[in-house]
């Protein structure tokens, strides 16, 4: 019960704020007082976190912030069947829950589709999903290995010659994917991958000429690929695999006058079977509320720029040139 509650009843606090009801604690027992609909809620919440507390799961704030997130969205007609519903994936570390129904939806495509792309803002877990879902069916033997890559693009800075072998120099580019790994199998499965060669870290422009059979494959910080780079990487796909192609639109670090083939290839692929596309939002970042109003921010000033833009005037001015009769433009 006090991991339950959290360290000064802080997961109680979560669900008096975000469900606007008051939660009392008595010993072991727990009483709601607030909206009838928001207590049965918080009821089902509670036992929800209860019963994966039970199964060894530990359970903190941002538990409590997912578990709320799915009961709004389930069916609330009849109160007592509110069940929040989020996927979750076994790995040899931990369990993974879904923090989100989107995070929900997402894990539910990647076991439906064999391409699967995800697109969204900083910190809604698109990376870490997709390498713990890939990390669980390694272990699980439905794939032979892994193989994860990335566009070796840099955020604005110029790093220069980097020393070493290939791996030496991918690595700073391929670290939050080695992050979630270590996070999911432990440092001592993926080090041993690695040497075996059942793990693989390749540049994307080591893929071509390739077929990937039998493996899970993850393209990270897709929006960084021109048109022609992810067509080639698309076409690598061979029997047995799946395809997990993970991007930031907001993000994209590609030189000026290079536009990305990210949503290009969505855009081409949407209908075909076997293809899923799920589209974070901002609601969806569970990285830190912070992090979730920082991207809101930045969103907010992107549209105040373009609005400012449209009505510069160099633009007021082109529209207006617009009006002018053919013959008045000549004189």
């Amino acid at each position: 019960m006090r991991d339950l509650f959290g360290h000064y009843d802080a997961n109680l606090a979560v669900l008096e704020e975000q469900l606007g009801i008051e939660a009392v604690v008595n010993g072991n027992a727990v009483a709601l007082r607030g909206p009838r609909e928001a207590c049965v809620a918080a009821k089902v919440i509670l036992e929800h976190l209860y019963n994966r507390l039970a199964q060894g799961e530990t359970i903190g704030v941002g538990d409590v912030t997912g578990a709320i997130r799915h009961a709004s969205v389930s069916d609330t007609s009849e109160p007592g069947t509110l069940k929040p519903k989020a996927q979750q994936i076994k790995t040899r570390k931990r369990v993974i829950t879904a923090r989100t129904p989107a995070q929900s939806a997402y894990l539910a495509c990647l076991e439906k589709n064999d391409l699967v792309f995800a697109t969204g803002p900083a910190g809604t877990g698109k990376t870490y999903l997709a390498v713990a879902f890939a990390a669980a069916a390694l272990e699980a033997g439905l794939c032979d290995r892994l193989i994860l890559s990335r566009p070796a693009v840099e955020a604005g800075e110029r790093l220069g010659f980097l020393p070493g072998d290939m791996r030496d120099k991918v690595d700073p580019y391929l670290r939050p994917l080695y992050d979630a790994l270590y996070d999911t199998l432990g440092s001592e499965r993926v080090e041993r991958g690695l040497d075996t060669g059942m793990i693989e870290i390749a540049p994307l422009a080591f893929m071509r000429g390739r077929t990937l059979s039998n493996a899970m494959v993850i393209l990270d910080e897709a929006q960084n690929c021109t048109a022609v780079q992810l067509k080639m990487f698309l076409t690598r796909l061979g029997e047995g695999s799946k395809m997990i192609v993970t991007g930031d639109p907001t993000q994209v670090d590609l030189p000026k006058g290079q536009d990305s083939g990210l949503f290009e290839a969505i855009e081409i692929l949407r209908g075909i079977d076997e293809i899923g596309h799920i589209a974070f939002a901002n609601s969806d970042v569970v990285r830190r509320e912070l992090v979730g109003r920082i991207v809101e921010a930045y969103d907010r000033a992107g549209n105040t720029d373009r609005s400012k833009a449209a009505h510069s005037p160099a633009n007021t001015l082109a529209e207006s040139d617009s009006d002018i009769p053919e013959s008045g433009k000549n004189r």
